[in-house]
């Protein structure tokens, strides 16, 4: 449980600190994104009722801080970024199994994909509620540059967490010995 309680602040620390990070220039500004990371990481350690309370934080934190009303409408339902978070989630959680015998790679792989394909949904939902969908090249990089950065930054976070969970002594990682 203190594995969980560290989790959810984290996701709280890391949904503030992302607006502090500016975007980067050499990837088309593009931004960092580190809460997704976290939340999948969830995904994978966390039970299926703690995973559910953790993607319903995340997602609920996300839409308070960027929900806005423009001109009497509302571009971007509260809530749609938790059933984001959820189907996503839920997919990380499905592979669980491969994390449980210690295989890493398709998740920090799909940290990425999964990042990608929330943002590539909240796009998709502003330009429908706009009535256009205009795809760029500078669109394209502003989807796939965080997903690309979190697929970088998944090993090393992945290896903080699973060090963290080892320290707080979390009885849901995998045992030592499975192939």
């Amino acid at each position: 449980m203190i594995f969980f309680c560290v989790l959810i602040f984290l996701v709280f620390a890391a949904q503030i600190a992302e607006f502090f990070i500016p975007p980067l220039d050499w990837m088309s500004n593009a931004h960092v994104y580190i809460t997704p990371v976290l939340v999948f990481y969830g995904a994978m350690a966390l039970p299926l009722p703690l995973m559910l309370v953790l993607v319903f934080w995340a997602g609920f934190l996300l839409d308070a801080l960027t929900a806005q009303v423009i001109g009497g409408r509302v571009e971007i339902s509260f809530g749609s970024s938790i059933v984001l978070y959820a189907v996503l989630a839920g997919i990380m959680h499905g592979l669980r199994p491969l994390f449980a015998r210690g295989r890493w790679e398709v998740h920090c792989i799909m940290s990425g994909v999964c990042t990608s394909a929330l943002l590539l949904g909240q796009y998709l939902m502003l330009s429908f509620r706009r009535g256009s969908i205009f795809f760029s090249r500078e669109v394209w990089w502003q989807i796939g540059g965080p997903g690309l950065l979190a697929m970088i930054m998944a090993p090393l976070v992945f290896w903080a967490l699973h060090w963290l969970a080892r320290a707080t002594a979390y009885p849901y990682l995998p045992r030592r010995g499975l192939i």
